[in-house]
């Protein structure tokens, strides 16, 4: 599965292998865990974040494991992101400090 990832105006095309999205299931399900108790999203704290709000979260972790080039958590992120968005095909990651403004776009059937 390519995940393409827009970072200011720079568009970067991550593949994530299959073996990701099947064996990485527990650790996705221990990140849902952690975000059940709540998250700080920028200046606001979301007590149940929704899905669409989890996966910016994975977004902005993804972000910092691009900076770190961490690959195996820029991997996992992105595994997250196109698991819990169904035909997710593009992320435009805010780079300005607001979590919320990252944004999603989907593939058109």
């Amino acid at each position: 599965m390519i995940l393409n990832i827009t970072v200011e105006d720079r568009t970067y095309c991550i593949e994530v292998p299959q073996d990701v999205l099947d064996e990485g299931e527990p650790f996705f399900q221990k990140m849902d865990e952690d975000m059940d108790q709540g998250w700080q999203m920028s200046r606001e704290y979301v007590p149940n974040p929704n899905v669409e709000q989890r996966c910016q979260i994975a977004a902005d972790r993804l972000l910092t494991a691009m900076h770190n080039a961490n690959k195996h958590s820029l991997l996992l992120m992105a595994g997250y992101i196109v698991k819990r968005l169904p035909n997710v095909e593009r992320v435009n990651i805010d780079t300005t400090g607001n979590i919320n403004d990252t944004r999603f776009h989907f593939e058109k059937n």
